[in-house]
């Protein structure tokens, strides 16, 4: 099955834009929207180590798509909103550069979100009803 192997190289896409966007804001005269990049970094690492060792396996008492799928939704609005803000009002090359990452970043997000939406579907598992009659 390729899709796993798809899913890490998107995890790995999304913390190597991360660290640009990282640098870009550092590099900025106001490096205010940082935290954004390093709290989803950090959130697409701890998924990456997750989901290349399998531990979505082992630790079933979390729903591990929709904590996924939330991640990537959540990243991608953050992602966009920021961006369009450090655009408007930042003049300094390192932010601008930085807020034009953050678009393709909040793109990249939400390409993960769409991609993680079939798996929720397919996880619903359909019990057995009883009939109200008892037949």
């Amino acid at each position: 099955d390729a899709l796993p192997i798809y899913k890490g190289m998107v995890l790995a896409a999304e913390i190597g834009i991360c660290i640009i966007i990282l640098i870009c804001y550092g590099a900025s005269r106001d490096p205010g929207y940082t935290s954004v990049a390093i709290i989803e970094m950090i959130f697409s690492i701890v998924f990456f180590i997750i989901f290349m060792l399998q531990l979505d396996r082992s630790l079933t008492f979390i729903h591990w798509p929709w904590t996924d799928f939330i991640r990537a939704l959540i990243a991608a609005l953050i992602f966009l909103i920021t961006s369009l803000i450090v655009i408007v009002r930042h003049y300094d090359g390192a932010g601008v550069a930085g807020g034009v990452f953050g678009l393709l970043a909040g793109i990249l997000f939400a390409y993960d979100a769409y991609l993680t939406f079939p798996s929720l579907r397919k996880t619903h598992a359909p019990t057995a009803t009883e009939s109200p009659d008892g037949v």
